[in-house]
């Protein structure tokens, strides 16, 4: 069966004299020292680019599967006119390059050519938790026209990043090594945003699906504490469990979702007896002594954060969320409108079929939710009320799974810190570029508006017209807004209400406005449904 979990510096007086010597930088572009050196990066698009700069040392060898060590300091001035290598990781469906690197811990970091402590945005990157990195996304617009400094992270992924097993530490950890690599970069840019013109102290984490999905997991985690002063949730359904295949059946420990320790682990010990390294005496040596290319024959699916047994995150999100005990800053959750028709789409890239007759779409429903409810769910969407069974599917999918949990965190986050949902709605937003265009419209899908956000591969070639540019920008000034004050309102920009658990405001083309969420996606009824 075709798993549809995995588818998707401050300056410093004096250079450091020890560790390696840098490649030598080209001879002309700014540079800035850091704490471990200084980086020479590029003039371009009108702003301050720097890639590939190491904030951590190399996971390999004894360290893979271990916290994330100081990188080394260097003498000569370093090239940051490149991305450094992104995270070992198989090729993804929308066109991610597969990659055999684990020295992957490097950020990148984008800023207006006169900065001086201005809001920094580190961007967590999504795709499942195993594929992309940092250097996909090139913040220009939201550096250029919001006036902050934005720094791109890459963090371990899939087997990498998430393998849970007992043998590899006793601390709680295991598990949860790309939420700790994350962690690393927060605190890179405590001691470094000042020499790239950054606010250390006002310093916004936001990210997409997995990364949405691990904006939650910062928020929820103790060690993430003052690491950051505002959070942004991109479609990141941090407290849903019910994640679905393609045919409807549920498959929570297959999925992007955070899992209880005991399912995770369970995993990774299946994992290691399928690689050959079943003796929990020496699974450890005998995974860290396996190919890069051997793991990656299992990094596929279910490797996802690990909530319990104490360490990185002892609650699971919706936990730590609905108790009141996460990292109190504002918050701004979100989603797109039709979030699951990406997922319906892959399937079809996959080789699934589009759904023949409405007998196989209650077939899924039933599968999905059990026989006892499906004639609920079925009456409350009907397919004759959509274009093609794959949008009736895809609407059931997105208000079960991705609005309800918007829903749920607004109720929760609202009454301690200031909350603005939002819902990304242009139903007529570009297809991704590196996949073939599905048998049915895609509206406003799963990952649109990060082509509204970010100068992205995912969207090559594909152009915005004129009313959903002026859109990027209406959303460049409330995201850099919101960074700079905890609030998305400012001068330009249609007022943006703190949401009472059902409003949210809606961004489309010429119309941006107030809308009834919980109403729009049937909240009240997948409560009942889930009670």
């Amino acid at each position: 069966m075709i798993k549809l979990g995995s588818v998707l510096a401050m300056t410093v007086g004096t250079l450091l004299a020890a560790g390696p010597v840098a490649t030598a930088a080209a001879a002309d572009g700014p540079v800035v020292v850091t704490d471990k050196g200084a980086v020479r990066g590029k003039l371009t698009h009108g702003v301050r680019e720097f890639q590939g700069i190491p904030y951590a040392a190399p996971p390999v060898g004894a360290d893979r599967w271990g916290s994330p060590r100081p990188a080394a300091a260097w003498r000569t001035v370093r090239d940051a006119t490149t991305p450094g290598a992104a995270c070992a990781q198989n090729a993804g469906i929308f066109g991610e390059k597969a990659s055999t690197s684990e020295d992957c811990l490097f950020v990148n970091v984008t800023s207006p050519r006169q900065a001086r402590k201005l809001p920094v945005m580190v961007w967590i990157h999504g795709s499942g938790y195993r594929n992309g990195s940092g250097a996909i996304y090139r913040p220009y617009d939201l550096v250029r026209r919001g006036d902050v400094v934005v720094v791109t992270i890459n963090y371990r992924l899939g087997i990498f990043g998430f393998l849970d097993h007992p043998a590899l530490d006793g601390t709680g950890r295991s598990g949860n090594f790309g939420l700790e690599d994350q962690q690393a970069a927060l605190r890179w840019v405590q001691r470094n945003a000042a020499a790239f013109g950054g606010d250390a102290r006002n310093v916004t984490v936001f990210g997409e699906s997995a990364g949405g999905m691990s904006t939650c997991a910062q928020l929820a985690s103790p060690a993430a504490a003052g690491l950051f002063q505002r959070a942004i949730v991109q479609s990141g359904p941090c407290t849903v469990n019910n994640w679905t295949e393609w045919d409807g059946t549920p498959s929570w420990s297959t999925s992007w979702l955070p899992r209880p320790r005991a399912m995770a682990e369970t995993q990774g010990v299946s994992v290691a007896t399928d690689l050959g390294c079943a003796d929990t005496a020496t699974a450890a040596a005998c995974l860290r002594g396996l190919s890069t290319e051997q793991l990656l024959t299992k990094s596929e699916y279910g490797f996802a954060p690990v909530y319990g047994g104490g360490g990185v995150l002892p609650l699971a999100p919706v936990d730590a969320l609905t108790s009141g005990r996460f990292n109190k800053v504002p918050v701004m959750p979100g989603m797109t409108r039709d979030e699951y028709r990406t997922f319906e789409a892959a399937q079809q890239q996959y080789g699934v079929p589009p759904m023949k007759d409405e007998a196989e779409y209650a077939a899924r429903v039933t599968a999905y939710v059990g026989t006892a409810k499906a004639v609920q769910v079925l009456a409350h969407y009907p397919a004759a009320n959509y274009g093609s069974l794959s949008e009736a599917w895809s609407a059931v999918v997105t208000d079960a799974n991705f609005a309800r949990s918007v829903s749920d965190v607004s109720r929760a986050l609202r009454r301690q810190v200031p909350t603005y949902a939002y819902e990304f709605a242009d139903a007529n937003a570009p297809w991704v570029a590196n996949s073939p265009q599905p048998t049915f419209p895609t509206g406003a899908f799963h990952a649109a508006e990060l082509q509204y956000q970010f100068d992205t591969d995912y969207f090559a070639g594909r152009q915005l017209t004129q009313s959903q540019q002026q859109l990027a920008d209406q959303m460049t000034r409330y995201w850099t807004q919101f960074a700079r004050t905890g609030t998305p309102n400012g001068p330009g920009s249609p007022h943006w209400s703190p949401t009472d658990g059902n409003t949210a405001q809606s961004l489309a083309p010429g119309r941006v406005r107030p809308i009834n969420f919980a109403a729009d996606h049937q909240y009240a009824f997948w409560q009942a449904i889930y009670r």
